[in-house]
């Protein structure tokens, strides 16, 4: 059996934080602020595989009351999510995203983003897709306020538990 999930995260860019996305350091002069690295793109991934298996989101597994979290790498996180739909009967099939932002450009680093998400999986990098892409200077993203990310899993049943 086939199941499917979809992520989404945003969160705001401001100066004195560290712009972070799909694991990967991106020199900017402004990041990501929130609790973690604040990586959109690994949030929405994570959001997007335990949607696929029904396991909540990542709010629920990972809290951002929870000072264990506090700038943890997202990478982290989205291993935790794979053993989870391991243990679940679950195995990763492919990982499709975008990243939304007017700047910085992504295109040298999404090779690598896509690497590392494929990592954390435990599987392979052509298996993940990263792509970027701007909104022309509409909405929050593209007055350079915030920078959001979408992704889209899908899983396949390996065995496991029975769930029902």
């Amino acid at each position: 059996m086939f199941r499917v999930g979809i992520g989404y995260d945003a969160h705001r860019l401001e100066s004195g934080y560290r712009l972070v996305l799909g694991g990967v350091e991106i020199p900017y002069h402004k990041g990501l602020k929130g609790h973690s690295d604040a990586d959109v793109l690994v949030h929405a991934v994570c959001d997007a595989a335990l949607g696929a298996a029904a396991l909540g989101d990542i709010g629920e597994h990972f809290p951002d009351t929870d000072p264990k979290y506090r700038g943890i790498s997202s990478l982290r996180l989205l291993e935790k999510v794979a053993q989870l739909l391991r243990l679940e009967g679950f195995t990763v099939v492919n990982v499709d995203t975008v990243v939304v932002a007017q700047a910085p450009k992504l295109k040298p680093y999404k090779r690598q983003m896509a690497e590392n998400i494929a990592r954390a999986l435990g599987i392979l990098p052509s298996q993940v897709s990263v792509k970027a892409t701007t909104t022309e200077g509409m909405g929050f993203e593209g007055r350079g306020e915030g920078i959001s990310a979408q992704a889209v899993v899908l899983i396949r049943e390996v065995g496991g538990i029975e769930r029902w």
